[in-house]
């Protein structure tokens, strides 16, 4: 195997990992952790708001939660790339 001069093999690019880039393994790893936080909490819990409160399954609000969050952060970069 020969090297270039970055340092790493020539089939191979920088950020990847067995052909994978590195973005996507971390993402992976992110998603799986987030599942099974999900599942690790399926107790009931109630949520006040201002006005009212609802009980529903934790897990059901941690995943709401993580969907907000997520078009939050989704809507953001599009603003920070211009």
């Amino acid at each position: 195997m020969t090297k270039t001069s970055g340092g790493s093999p020539s089939g191979t690019q920088r950020g990847e990992i067995a052909g994978v880039p590195t973005r996507y393994i971390g993402i992976g790893v992110i998603v799986v952790l987030a599942i099974w936080f999900l599942f690790a909490n399926l107790d009931k819990v109630k949520i006040q708001f201002w006005v009212f409160t609802v009980t529903c399954p934790l897990w059901i609000a941690l995943l709401a939660t993580l969907l907000a969050g997520t078009a939050l952060g989704w809507l953001l970069k599009g603003r920070r790339a211009r």
